[in-house]
C-alpha cells in the first residue's frame, strides 16, 4: 500500500496522520516510538494488504504533528488522548468499528493506556517490544517495587545531552552519540535492516521535538543514585514508574482482547539488562557510584511485561509471545515476514 498524509485537527491540537487503504477496510492503528514518527512504519506497510485501513499519527513533538507540551504526571495519557480522538473521525475509522491496535516501545505503552481507557474502541493488540507496564527504570523485580521512593534514575534527567543537542541541530553524521549511530547501534540488531530507508528513518529520528516540554523533559535532584528524579514535563518522565504504572489497571479492565507481544532477545533499549537503563550502566561500571544490586538493581523489564501479561491472561484475557532471535528493539524492520503474519492473525487474515 502507499500512504497519503493528512492534517486532523484532533483533541485541540493539529495531527499529521498517514493514511492507506479503503475506508470501509479493517482498521488498524500504528503508534510509533520514542525518537521516531509514523514515518518508521513506511516500510511495515509497504508490505501489508489493501484490505486494510491503516492510520498511523505523528504523536506530539514528533514528525509533523504540532509541538504540543506533554503533561509528564499523566503517564502517556496526553498522547493516548490525542490518539483516540483520531479513532473518533469517522474519516480515518468509520464509526462503530473497532481497530486493532499495534504499538512500538514508548508507543506500547500508549497502547496500553488506550486499552484501559477505550476497551470498547479496540479490536486487538499487537506490542511490539513494548515499555513495561512499570515504566522505564526505577524498579527491582516482577511487581514493580520501586527501587527508591523518587523514582532516581528514570525521567529527564536521564536523557544523553550530547545525542539530545544533536537531535536538535539536525546530526546526519557517524559519531558515537549522534542519531545515525544511535539507529543503527541500538534501534536493530543488525543495521544491514535498514537498507534503503535508512535515510527515510534517520529523518523519523531528528523529526523529534526538544526541550523540557518534550524530548527528554525536565529532571530534579535526587539525595539517592545516581542524582536525579523525575520532572514533571516531557516524555522521559511521561515513561518514568513516577508516572507510568498501567500494571494493575490492565489487568482490571473488563473487555480484554486478545494480545500479541512480539519482541526480540537482542534488544538493547526494552530488555532485562536495558543499556538505557542507568542500573545497568551502574552495573557494568559505565556509571561511577552505583551502590550495588541490592540497592539498585537493573530493572527486568521483559519479565514484567511478561508476568503482567499472565496476570491479564488469568483474569479471563489471552495473550501470545513471539520471541525473535537476533532480533534487536525493532521487530517490524528486522523481521517483517513474522510481524506481517502475527498483525494479520490479529486482523483475521484481512
Amino acid at each position: 500500500m502507499r500512504t497519503e498524509q493528512l492534517t486532523v485537527s484532533a483533541n485541540g491540537i493539529n495531527q499529521s496522520v498517514r493514511v492507506a487503504g479503503p475506508p470501509d477496510g479493517v482498521p488498524v492503528l500504528l503508534v510509533h516510538g520514542n525518537c521516531s514518527s509514523s514515518a518508521f512504519w513506511e516500510p511495515l506497510i509497504r508490505r501489508l494488504p489493501d484490505t486494510l485501513r491503516v492510520v498511523a499519527p505523528d504523536l506530539r513533538g514528533y514528525g509533523d504533528t504540532r509541538r504540543a507540551p506533554v503533561d509528564a504526571t499523566r503517564g502517556l495519557a496526553d498522547f493516548a488522548d490525542d490518539v483516540a480522538a483520531l479513532l473518533d473521525d469517522p474519516a480515518l475509522v468509520p464509526a462503530g468499528r473497532r481497530a486493532v491496535v499495534v504499538g512500538h516501545s514508548l508507543g506500547g505503552g500508549v497502547a496500553m493506556r488506550l486499552l484501559v481507557d477505550h476497551p470498547d474502541r479496540m479490536a486487538g493488540l499487537l506490542l511490539a517490544a513494548p515499555v513495561s507496564p512499570y515504566g522505564f527504570g526505577g524498579t527491582r523485580d516482577l511487581a514493580g517495587t520501586p527501587t527508591t521512593p523518587d523514582f532516581a534514575g528514570t525521567g529527564g534527567g536521564t536523557g544523553n545531552p550530547d545525542f539530545v543537542a544533536r537531535l536538535a541541530a539536525g546530526d546526519r553524521g557517524g559519531d558515537p552519540t549522534s542519531p545515525r549511530t544511535v539507529l543503527r547501534s541500538s534501534y536493530v540488531a543488525d543495521p544491514g535492516c535498514l537498507g534503503d530507508d535508512e535515510e527515510l528513518l534517520l529523518d523519523s529520528v531528528l523529526s523529534t521535538a526538544t526541550g523540557e516540554d518534550n524530548y527528554p523533559g525536565d529532571g530534579v535532584p535526587s539525595p539517592h543514585w545516581p542524582g536525579t528524579a523525575p520532572g514533571r514535563r516531557g516524555v522521559l518522565n511521561a515513561l518514568s514508574p513516577a508516572y507510568f504504572r498501567i500494571a494493575d489497571d490492565l489487568v482490571a479492565v473488563t473487555t480484554k482482547p486478545p494480545v500479541t507481544w512480539v519482541h526480540g532477545d537482542a534488544d538493547v533499549i526494552v530488555s532485562d539488562a536495558s543499556l538505557f537503563d542507568l542500573a545497568q550502566l551502574g552495573a557494568l561500571g559505565v556509571l561511577p557510584g552505583w551502590p550495588g544490586a541490592a540497592d539498585c538493581p537493573p530493572q527486568p523489564m521483559v519479565g514484567q511485561t511478561r508476568a503482567v501479561l499472565d496476570r491479564y491472561a488469568a483474569a479471563g484475557g489471552s495473550y501470545r509471545e513471539v520471541s525473535l532471535p537476533g532480533c534487536g528493539h525493532t521487530p517490524h524492520l528486522e523481521r517483517p515476514a513474522e510481524f506481517v503474519a502475527e498483525l494479520l492473525a490479529l486482523t483475521g487474515g484481512a
